[in-house]
């Protein structure tokens, strides 16, 4: 792990924390509403207390607040009594709330980790990796990450002895869950997170596992398939409050009740995405042949789950796509992309056309007045024609060839020196068959699919596909198919969980 202070403005923002706990100044920690920011939100204020901080934590309401730091956030912090507000996860597009709070005598410390719009105030110190003007050697840190970083520093400041592993098992929740490389520190900080988030104390994280249904070890798969979507459910649904709270809680019975108040605003976030989705696509198809870029709104979509959808759509139709939510005159959604292709540049070059903008280079956030969407979409698609065709072509590379009796413990072993597996460091896919099923595929849960298989040499493979309940029943007498070695947590072996299958 770098030296924090490397990260320009940050030996500025330790000696102004420092201030405000030598003269009991009050502190309003800003974050944002996913799991990123709520993260980042629960470790500063944990540590900036235990360094003698008086601390306000403020985090936006999707619907209320919009993205991003903004004026009402600030006015929230004057009320508190604060003098210093941190922002966690965003501030590099907020010029406006910046400029509101310096008026209010509000100082502020920018940490955030998405490509900075226009420059800030002077007046604020702004740490982020990804400023033009910072040296520092790894760029991609997450807001966790970069919370981690300024929090291990002003305790260092503060003379304060802190067990980083308790930190990194709230930080790597938000570096895996906000899809940033895991290279570099990245890895560093999902690997030794993951290991300390499986001897965690912490009664939230506990009863969140419990009511997610994982066990230790965790995987990176754990944290972005399970207890990700439940931190984000609070924010993506209603206030994003009761998963900071479940993060610091140390009580045993409210942990319990969060924890399952999570799960239900999950419950209602995937049946609402799916409406979404379903919507969105029959929108899209009712327009002809696909464009090089998807844009699609709706009056009748709920806000916090228009960026989810957009990723799946954007990975089933192979086009970049942004779904958005009208409400009235303005219009307020998300974007996703594929990789190699920069959302972020083509749509920060109509940046003067929308009310507010932020993200990076996969992901972007946007409001625009409503009236202009059909003109903003026309130009938006006109911009995307220069992008490469090849870049939307279904590709899938896979690491090597198999055949089953090689699918075994200690392939398994092997396969988990690789891990933690995410953005930049994928799990390894394999080429297996051609195979002949052994008996019928057996449905389960909602549209899913197992099936015992066997190779030419009678050697049997166990394959599992998630929502392929019914294509693998339209597999042949002969197949083969591409998928990544897993561990069956059910049957305690090594599993194929399928990408793609066809038949030979």
């Amino acid at each position: 792990l770098h030296d924090p202070f490397l990260l320009d403005g940050m030996a500025a923002a330790v000696e102004r924390l420092a201030r405000a706990a030598e003269t009991g100044e009050r502190v309003a920690v800003v974050g944002d509403y996913d799991v990123d920011g709520i993260s980042a939100t629960a470790l500063l204020a944990a540590v900036f207390r235990a360094c003698g901080l008086e601390v306000e934590t403020i985090l936006p309401h999707r619907m209320r607040d919009g993205y991003g730091f903004r004026p009402p956030q600030v006015e929230r912090a004057r009320e508190a009594g604060c003098r210093l507000i941190v922002t966690a996860d965003c501030g590099s597009g907020g010029g406006p709330a910046v400029e509101a709070a310096i008026a209010a005598g509000i100082e502020v410390v920018v940490t955030d980790h998405h490509l900075p719009g226009r420059a800030l105030p002077a007046a604020a110190i702004h740490v982020n990796p990804k400023r033009e003007d910072c040296g520092y050697p790894f760029p991609d840190l997450s807001g966790a990450g970069l919370a981690f970083k300024l929090a291990t520093a002003l305790a260092g400041r503060r003379g304060l002895r802190l067990d980083p592993l308790r930190l990194l098992r709230v930080a790597c929740l938000g570096t895996i869950s906000d899809v940033v490389p895991l290279a570099g520190e990245n890895r560093v900080i999902a690997a030794l997170g993951l290991a300390a988030l499986g001897r965690t104390r912490s009664p939230g994280l506990q009863a969140l596992f419990r009511e997610a249904g994982v066990k230790p070890p965790l995987s990176a798969a754990d944290v972005g398939f399970r207890l990700g979507p439940r931190l984000n459910a609070a924010g993506r649904m209603e206030g994003p409050e009761g998963a900071l709270e479940l993060l610091l809680t140390r009580d045993r019975a409210r942990a319990e009740a969060l924890a399952a108040e999570l799960g239900r605003r999950n419950q209602e976030r995937r049946e609402e995405q799916e409406r979404v989705e379903d919507e969105a696509r029959r929108a899209i198809a009712a327009r002809g042949e696909l464009p090089p870029l998807v844009a699609a709104w709706s009056a009748d979509w709920h806000r916090g789950v228009v960026g989810i959808a957009a990723g799946r759509l954007a990975r089933e139709l192979r086009r970049p796509t942004l779904l958005l939510c009208v409400e009235g005159e303005t219009a307020t959604g998300s974007g996703r992309s594929l990789p190699g292709i920069h959302l972020h540049e083509l749509i920060a070059g109509f940046r003067s056309e929308l009310e507010s903008f932020g993200g990076h280079s996969q992901a972007v956030g946007l409001t625009a007045r409503s009236e202009r969407l059909e003109s903003l979409r026309a130009r938006w698609e006109e911009a995307a024609r220069a992008w490469d065709p090849a870049l939307f072509e279904r590709r899938l590379d896979y690491e090597g060839v198999l055949a089953p009796e090689r699918i075994d413990a200690a392939l398994l072993d092997e396969l988990r020196r690789l891990e933690p597996f995410g953005e930049a460091n994928p799990r390894p896919l394999f080429r297996v068959g051609p195979l002949s099923a052994r008996r019928p595929p057996r449905r389960f849960g909602k549209g899913h699919a197992a099936l015992s298989a066997a190779g030419e040499s009678g050697a049997g493979v166990e394959l599992v596909g998630w929502g392929w309940a019914d294509r693998i029943a339209e597999l042949g007498p002969r197949f083969e198919v591409l998928g990544a070695i897993e561990l069956d947590r059910y049957t305690g072996g090594p599993v194929v969980r399928l990408v793609d299958a066809r038949t030979v």
